[in-house]
């Protein structure tokens, strides 16, 4: 009997009697790419790893499957050249394997990562080849949604594919993605995606654009800071005029219109690829391009100039033309829309951009101003610290309530309420999500780290274990360190504790400081958990 493997160790490993895997050729946030050897037919294959299926509850794991499932039939319903074949789907180790068409060459990403840029006539016949494969799947009744520069294939041999259905939409079937996942990769995301309204082959459409401009600027057109300010940056904003765009240029800027009416169809699209692998700039593309306005102050202020997703601009930064009240409505619209677990947490908890936790985002509270919890009761000294520091009980707006050394004033930051008595350098931080998109706050906190470790400079786990927080199972304490670059602070620390309270709801309770503070600062931290209240009625 076939023994289960790890992903590490998978190279060997006979699947079905038949599919000899051999070495890893591309990873994903869902899974990993094999190539292997089907022993039965001689020929080299392509063998998907679900490895997201290791990690998660039984629940998530069938719904994993599911979309497995949903992939191979989305494959399997186009009939075209430019569309990687499924050959067949199997079961190992209690996750599902989907056996493919192998492509000898990179990826569009890989390539334009190694060359830089893509000529605008290659860009063009390779924007080509990627519309013929969409027009087959639009004709069958499938929308792909997650057209990137990574699921473009550039075969050896000129020919030019599309991979990964898994998060295809196929006319008929039942949605099996959950409010609050993020489906798709944030910087080719559609604007009417981001605002939470129905895809279409515009969307699709869209993101063909979205990665057209990539292969010749050697990057994603609305990339920001923080996976917040991107997706509010693709609703929002026009992209930077691409500067090696040649004859290409005005066909990008008809793909990438905010309004999916707006863009051109399939066919005008595919004469106006043509005529650009001519070396012809096409004119028709230009009936949908708005004109730009020359005076670069009417422009609107790229949302990576801003200190937070949030915030006001700094001195000498123009301020934009789209009001206050529309930034935060386009906030609130893209985290209940598509931000997922994990993006969503570090873009509110942790800040935007290279900023440490305690520092991004309390600096930059809302234009609604920064007002104080209601205190309760009187204030007194504290028992742990032995610093002599007052304490007082704060009822805040949101519900709850909690002990906080006298003298610390309240901040919004996002979905966060901070208080704080020096704009974040000592800082106690309170986040809620009545609808966690994982099965246990273990789970998230694990999934949160992988992307922590590569934002945060010398980044240094001290603890993440599950604990049983007032009694409940599903808590977790993570506790790190890291080097603040910013203003040369130097080395911080931090403690957050997880858990689910009685209705579901995820509460995070998290303290950071300079890591020289971190005795009188765990103190208080132990003492404001204890008083920690959660929100009621």
């Amino acid at each position: 009997m076939e023994q289960a493997q790890s992903a590490g160790t998978a190279a060997g490993l006979l699947l079905a009697g038949r599919y000899r895997l051999t070495e890893s050729i591309g990873r994903g946030g869902m899974g990993k790419v094999w190539r292997a050897q089907d022993e039965v037919l001689h020929r080299t294959v392509a063998v998907k790893e679900l490895t997201a299926g290791l990690y998660v509850s039984e629940a998530d794991r069938r719904v994993l499957h599911a979309r497995t499932q949903k992939e191979a039939r989305a494959a399997a319903r186009i009939s075209h050249p430019g569309v990687v074949t499924v050959h067949d789907v199997l079961e190992y180790d209690g996750r599902p394997w989907i056996v493919m068409q192998y492509v000898d060459g990179p990826s569009l990403a890989d390539s334009t990562a190694e060359s830089g840029r893509v000529e605008p006539a290659e860009a063009a016949r390779i924007g080509l080849h990627v519309l013929g494969a969409l027009r087959a799947a639009h004709a069958a009744g499938v929308l792909h949604r997650d057209v990137k520069p990574g699921n473009v294939l550039l075969a050896s041999d000129g020919r030019v594919l599309l991979t990964d259905f898994g998060i295809a939409a196929i006319e008929g079937d039942a949605t099996i993605t959950r409010t609050g996942e993020l489906v798709g990769s944030i910087d080719y995301l559609a604007p009417e995606r981001v605002r939470g309204g129905d895809p279409g082959p515009a969307s699709d459409l869209w993101s063909l654009g979205a990665t057209l401009y990539a292969a010749v600027e050697g990057r994603s057109p609305f990339r920001c800071t923080s996976p917040l300010s991107t997706m509010q940056a693709v609703v929002t904003e026009e992209h930077p005029p691409p500067r090696h765009a040649g004859a290409l240029e005005p066909v990008i800027a008809a793909l990438l219109r905010k309004e999916p009416e707006q863009r051109p169809p399939a066919d005008e699209l595919e004469r106006m690829l043509r005529e650009v692998m001519e070396g012809r700039r096409p004119r028709a593309a230009q009936a949908f391009v708005p004109a730009r306005t020359a005076d670069p102050a009417e422009r609107p202020v790229p949302t990576a100039l801003l200190t937070g997703p949030m915030s006001s601009p700094g001195p000498g930064v123009p301020a934009p033309k789209r009001s206050g009240a529309w930034r935060r409505v386009v906030v609130v619209a893209v985290l209940a829309g598509v931000t997922g677990a994990a993006a969503g947490f570090l873009a509110l908890r942790y800040g935007s951009g290279g900023g440490s936790p305690g520092t991004g985002a309390a600096k930059s509270p809302t234009a609604s101003g920064t007002p104080t919890g209601t205190p309760t009761g009187t204030p007194g000294t504290a028992a742990g610290p032995g610093d002599g520091q007052q304490w007082q009980r704060v009822r805040d707006p949101e519900g709850f309530s909690l002990l906080v050394p006298a003298g610390w004033s309240r901040q919004r930051a996002g979905d966060q309420i901070d208080y704080t008595p020096d704009g974040g350098r000592r800082l106690i931080r309170i986040s809620i999500d009545r609808t966690p998109d994982f099965e246990n706050p273990y789970l998230h906190m694990l999934d949160v780290e992988k992307t922590v470790k590569k934002r945060l400079p010398e980044y240094r786990r001290l603890r993440l274990d599950q604990n049983a927080f007032r009694d409940r199972e599903k808590s977790a304490l993570w506790e790190f360190t890291w080097t603040e670059t910013k203003d040369n602070a130097g080395e911080r620390r931090a403690i957050d504790q997880v858990y689910f309270g009685d209705d579901g709801t995820e509460y995070a309770l998290y303290m950071s400081s300079p890591a020289e503070e971190w005795t009188t600062t765990r103190q208080r931290f132990d003492r404001m958990v204890q008083s920690f209240q959660p929100t009621t009625g």
